[in-house]
């Protein structure tokens, strides 16, 4: 009786490390596809980073040529001004 006992309580040992197995390999599993998604998303943000970068460059620029042209234009309304004025 003591024999099956035994035998018993060993298969359930065995059972229970090969679930422990299978767990830490599914872990590890999910691990490496965590890893993978982390560097998808790094290069991601890298590339995000550079279009942003490209972005405020342009805006800038086109605000630098904006806020000429509207020197540009303040200076003629002056003009416009002074030939109303003198009519």
């Amino acid at each position: 009786m003591m024999l099956y006992v035994l035998i018993c309580l060993s298969l359930s040992l065995a059972g229970v490390a090969g679930l422990q197995f299978f767990y830490m390999i599914y872990l590890e599993r999910i691990d490496h596809e965590r890893q993978k998604r982390i560097r998808e998303l790094e290069t991601h943000s890298r590339y995000l980073s550079k279009r942003l970068k490209e972005t405020e460059t342009q805006l800038n620029e086109q605000n630098e040529l904006l806020d000429a042209f509207y020197e540009d234009s303040e200076d003629d309304e002056e003009v416009w001004a002074d030939v109303i004025d003198e009519r």
